[in-house]
């Protein structure tokens, strides 16, 4: 950290403070949380006693049996709601219809192409979504899924998207939701190791007005793995695509003659929910496990604190994740459908057909909660706030961010032209691992200050933490770590009991250390400093340096790669690789162009090198490790320092900074 002691500095020195606006909870007709007071009682009752506070907001949602005893933990297991039985779906979709509120909006759907008519939109009530997640349920039993097979989903962001998930929980098959940007490769590694027998596609996906071959995707990938025995396709764009008989099925016709009831499994409350696979530094991606009771607790309450939501309030929620990432499995469909809430789902970009799309999508549908990445809200500020301001965005109620950091002049654009400096944003720190929220702002009850997640929410006992976990005063660096459990972290690793431990409980004894470093201010709030292995934040999409590179090297023109993160103006981190060639090839930029094809080919679009640069040989130590410290600062385009004593030849670093190739 030392190298970046300026820069954090400048970060934790912001005066900026800006309180939860006067009349924001008369405004929104009431607050969860009323005052900074309020969440310094709460806070201090919920780590004191964690079994009390999530046994009661646990008791907000049904059981088909209750819970003998709230948590058992030994570190770094933890069971919660230990012998109770319980379904996600019966939670998000027919509690509710039973409730009386089946005549509610559950999903608002808007897709693209747009036409002359405009785009296309469809509105999914929660009964119609308890017939049609039921349907599907039954579809897949009839196909032969059973309790607690594993469903390997890969899909554009469409409708059946959030019922093939639903259909999963309904029945007790655990679901592996993969991003719609990732390459075949990528596909029949997740499959392998899942061991799944069963894959939900569509045809394709629209982008940009062009459609993603997502079907063709999945052929691909299954010529690499005989495991999967069905797999079910939903006809979305009417491309051309091949259909493999009897493997091969559409979703219509699997739908078409099954019955529309489907009884919801009971669940113990440790069964596995989903896999969600999440990259690593080792370039194997990791399979993390989330259980079912523990995940919808904290989604649950999560959702419904942070961004105050309120049922019956005309709320319209809006997150613009991909259901393939964390974030759009906690906050587009548990979380907020067990909350009751309208859940916006868009397929799409946001600059097509025009750079005010989202805008005009917030203005069209009346969107009161606005939940995006600090990628985008720097995209928008390049592109002009003259597109925001042609458009309504006065039901704005709060604004929140996700996925990393989000730098104070995005924080502050975002909160002048998009909130009219009367919305509060919640800035969020949390991951795959964690489920759910970890540090954030409560709108109604935390100051905010621009460029900091603030504080730990509730029943999270968050740290910064020397190497013997010592916490370390304000003001100072450490590693960050949540030192008690809480209902949504992770179970484990799937197949890899060592990996689970060695990577999240082995760094500082008896805590989960979250791979980032941290401090915090004089205020406590904490400040995000960045991951402090090789796993670059891509957008808010994590990826492996050692997937990028060896995907690099897999091309025959690359002997070695080494793969590091290097600031950039719209995706906050880019990536960069420095590349030392085979003789038979040229370094030109035809080459660079070849080399970031192959590497979308083998990852996926949002693995494509920002930057290439061609070496004669990389900075090594004399035990032959690459110094990446020093490929970090060449990308950054500063003077490498630091010690180099183990450095084998300075020429490499000195010709690499020479360098304006």
């Amino acid at each position: 950290m030392t190298d970046n002691d300026g820069a954090i500095q400048s970060v934790l020195q912001e005066d900026r403070v800006f309180d939860p606006p006067a009349d924001f909870i008369e405004r929104c007709g009431g607050a969860w949380v009323e005052s900074k007071e309020q969440y310094q009682t709460l806070h201090e009752q919920s780590i004191e006693d964690p079994e009390h506070f999530w046994g009661a907001v646990a008791e907000e949602l049904h059981w088909f049996k209750k819970w003998d005893k709230v948590l058992e933990w030994e570190c770094p297991d933890a069971r919660w709601f230990v012998g109770g039985r319980i379904n996600a779906c019966w939670n998000c979709v027919d509690r509710h219809v039973e409730n009386g509120f089946g005549d509610q909006t559950a999903i608002i759907w808007e897709g693209e192409p747009v036409g002359d008519a405009g785009p296309e939109v469809r509105r999914l009530t929660y009964a119609d979504m308890q017939v049609e997640v039921s349907r599907f349920a039954n579809a897949l039993k009839k196909l032969g899924v059973q309790r607690g097979d594993i469903v390997t989903i890969y899909m554009g962001m469409v409708p059946e998207l959030a019922i093939a998930v639903l259909a999963c929980a309904r029945i007790g098959a655990p679901h592996s939701v993969i991003f719609g940007g990732f390459s075949a490769q990528s596909i029949a590694d997740r499959v392998t190791d899942a061991g799944s027998k069963f894959v939900i596609t569509c045809d394709g996906a629209w982008r940009r007005g062009s459609v993603v071959e997502l079907k063709a995707n999945v052929d691909e990938a299954l010529s690499m793995t005989d495991l999967v025995e069905q797999v079910v396709v939903v006809r979305r764009c009417e491309n051309e695509i091949d259909m493999h008989a009897p493997r091969d099925v559409w979703w219509h016709d699997v739908v078409a003659d099954v019955d529309d009831t489907c009884p919801c499994e009971e669940m113990d409350s440790e069964d596995m929910l989903f896999l969600l696979y999440t990259s690593g530094s080792t370039g194997k991606p990791k399979g993390i496990v989330h259980t079912t009771a523990g995940y919808l607790v904290h989604t649950f309450l999560t959702s419904r604190y942070t961004f105050n939501l309120r049922h019956h309030k005309n709320h319209v929620y809006w997150c613009t994740a991909d259901v393939g990432w964390i974030t759009g499995h906690s906050y587009i469909i548990y979380g907020i459908m067990q909350n009751g809430i309208p859940s916006l789902m868009y397929e799409g970009a946001p600059n097509h057909p025009g750079p005010d799309r989202f805008w005009d999508i917030c203005q069209r549908h009346e969107v009161t909660h606005f939940y995006t990445a600090p990628t985008a809200i720097r995209a928008f500020m390049k592109w002009g706030e003259e597109h925001p301001r042609r458009h309504d965005l006065s039901k704005l109620e709060v604004l929140g961010t996700v996925g990393e950091p989000i730098n104070p002049e995005a924080w502050m654009w975002y909160h002048r032209v998009i909130g009219h400096e009367r919305c509060p944003i919640v800035d969020t720190w949390w991951q795959t691992e964690t489920g759910g929220h970890m540090i954030t702002p409560l709108p109604a009850a935390t100051p905010t200050v621009p460029g900091s997640c603030t504080l730990p929410f509730l029943g999270i006992d968050a740290a910064v933490v020397d190497e013997s976990g010592a916490e370390q005063p304000h003001g100072s660096g450490g590693l960050l770590v949540v030192r008690k459990p809480w209902p949504s972290m992770l179970r484990g690793i799937h197949g890899d009991r060592q990996r689970f431990i060695d990577t999240y409980f082995s760094r500082v004894d008896g805590m989960y250390f979250a791979g980032d470093s941290a401090r915090r201010d004089e205020r406590g709030y904490f400040w995000i400093m960045g991951r402090m292995d090789d796993v670059i934040n891509v957008s808010g999409h994590r990826l492996g340096t050692m997937e990028v590179e060896s995907a690099l090297v897999s091309h025959d023109s690359v002997v070695e790669a080494a793969v590091v993160g290097m600031p950039h103006e719209i995706k906050g981190t880019g990536i960069a690789a420095f590349c030392t060639l085979s003789p038979d090839w040229s370094a030109d930029d035809r080459l660079r162009d070849t080399l970031r094809a192959h590497v979308a080919e083998e990852i996926g679009a949002i693995a494509k090198p920002d930057m290439i640069r061609f070496t004669d040989a990389l900075p090594k130590t004399r035990s032959g490790k690459i110094m990446r410290r020093l490929l970090r600062d060449v990308a950054a385009g500063r003077e490498a320092g630091g010690d180099m004593t183990t450095l084998e030849d300075l020429s490499v670093l000195a010709r690499l900074q020479d360098d304006e190739d």
